[in-house]
């Protein structure tokens, strides 16, 4: 896939400023969409939009298909009748710089209830109601779904693999018996998801009306403690007691001297290709829907993945096991056509992993903080750049420019200061300025540098579980200054 020279901003719908603790994809999100436009920024990039576990983790949602019922806008429903302004005060003050989850968590949900009584106590849901079709279409993963999240609320939240044997192992009896007991709940889940459906594709369409392609993000892995793992054990190295064999991670690297331990469950590959790939295709399939062009998160796993045995402290003891490799690209691309997919090639990258990216022509990435320290062969600088390449002055994994930079030892900081000419001036703006100007076809900064933000704006640590993903923006933040400084860097290098 060949890339057009493209500008864009990296953003968490979840760091919205609003009223309710947690951004949403509702006013916010389309103020937002013509900040990008007056500025002719063209990509609009996001984390996953899943429902989040433990850790709150984007990359670790309940399933690869739903959406995230936090990021529901709440002043939506009350236009369409579904809640009242009052159902809205209940008295709860939310902090405006960081999300507290468990707290919104409380507030949101039994509003979502609220509307959902309504919802089904008003509509005619006949067959060719809009929700209707909604469950219809989506059934192949919805119904799982929605009866998985109906579940684990019953069981107060644990893992499915704590459940009792009848449903951890989908007793087909026992299953049907808890649907028939228990469909409230699970019209709940389902209703959730039609409202996520309707407020994303409302915001994509408008975007899209406005010359912003939006830029999604798919993990490789699903969580363990999904519904994805849970209602297709037999995609999965799991042993005959449903526990993984070995599960996902990566080695030593420069975030973690003992390495990523992931914990998510490896794919059987092997049993995928016998059925022609269908869940992938399924599950790429429903992203295209969703999103404009989709960044593939750890691509070197369809090369090699690090394999770590189940039961393991850390990431230190796995080993390199091989992926599915060109197999599954062409068997995907034959069912669906041209992929219009980045790959996140970061890290440590192997001449198979390059080759496979290479060959089905998809782009790369680079990384401005990853440029400076080692000499001018350094893949990541812009002098090294292939043109078909994403440049990113940091990522949800990076420090901010401004932390980065008042961390950096001296003989990484006089190379950098020589590189780009540096005398003092916001470093945040010299790096955005350099990845514009560079050769590469898209050039992505985060919102947290525009703003010139220290550590305070980190979005996530990676190998740590608690704290992250919590950071908003408050409104008013995005000054006249920014958009000019923009309007001009796209201008100036024909972005």
């Amino acid at each position: 896939m060949k890339l057009e020279r493209k500008s864009g901003i990296l953003l968490h719908p979840s760091s919205f400023p609003g009223k309710f603790g947690i951004g949403t994809i509702g006013y916010e999100a389309f103020e937002f969409v013509d900040f990008l436009s007056e500025c002719g920024i063209k990509l609009w990039q996001i984390c996953p939009l899943g429902p989040t576990g433990f850790g709150d983790s984007p990359y670790q949602c309940f399933s690869a298909f739903a959406g995230n019922p936090l990021l529901i806008d709440l002043d939506d429903l009350v236009k369409k009748g579904f809640l009242l302004e009052k159902d809205l005060d209940a008295g709860t003050s939310f902090d405006d710089n960081n999300v507290d989850f468990g707290k919104v968590i409380s507030y949101k949900y039994p509003l979502l209830k609220k509307a959902a009584d309504r919802f089904f106590s008003k509509k005619n849901l006949s067959p060719d109601s809009e929700y209707s079709i909604f469950c219809d279409k989506e059934s192949f993963w919805l119904d799982d779904y929605s009866l998985f999240m109906a579940l684990k609320n019953y069981y107060s939240g644990v893992s499915w693999s704590a459940w009792q044997k009848k449903y951890k192992i989908r007793d087909n009896d026992e299953i049907n018996k808890f649907r028939d007991e228990h469909k409230g709940e699970i019209s709940f889940q389902k209703f959730m998801q039609f409202i996520f459906n309707m407020q994303w594709n409302e915001l994509k369409r408008y975007s899209n009306k406005k010359n912003v392609l939006i830029i999604g993000d798919m993990p490789l892995f699903v969580a363990f403690d999904s519904a994805d793992s849970w209602a297709h054990p037999e995609y999965f190295y799991f042993n005959s007691s449903l526990e993984p064999q070995k599960v996902a991670g990566v080695p030593p690297d420069y975030f973690s001297s003992t390495g990523q331990l992931w914990g998510n469950p490896l794919y059987n590959w092997k049993k995928l290709k016998a059925l022609k790939y269908e869940w992938w295709v399924n599950r790429l399939k429903m992203t295209f829907e969703m999103y404009d062009l989709v960044r593939l998160d750890h691509f070197r796993g369809f090369a090699e993945y690090w394999a770590i045995p189940f039961g393991e402290k850390t990431a230190v003891y796995g080993k390199w096991e091989k992926g599915p490799g060109h197999d599954f690209f062409e068997t995907v691309i034959q069912s669906m056509g041209e992929l219009p997919i980045i790959a996140e090639d970061l890290g440590y990258i192997t001449p198979d992993v390059i080759r496979l990216r290479d060959d089905f022509g998809i782009p790369g990435m680079s990384v401005l903080q990853f440029a400076f320290d080692s000499g001018p062969e350094n893949h990541y600088l812009p002098h090294n750049f292939l043109s078909n390449t994403v440049v990113y002055t940091g990522n949800h994994d990076n420090n901010t420019i401004r932390g980065w930079h008042e961390n950096l030892n001296q003989e990484i900081r006089s190379f950098l200061n020589d590189y780009i000419d540096f005398h003092g001036e916001d470093i945040n703006w010299s790096l955005i300025r350099l990845a514009w100007s560079s050769n590469a076809a898209y050039a992505v900064t985060t919102l947290q540098d525009l703003l010139g933000l220290g550590s305070e704006g980190r979005m996530n640590i990676p190998g740590t579980s608690s704290g992250n993903w919590r950071w908003r923006f408050k409104k008013g933040a995005i000054k006249g200054e920014i958009k000019a400084k923009l309007q001009h860097l796209n201008y100036l290098y024909g972005r």
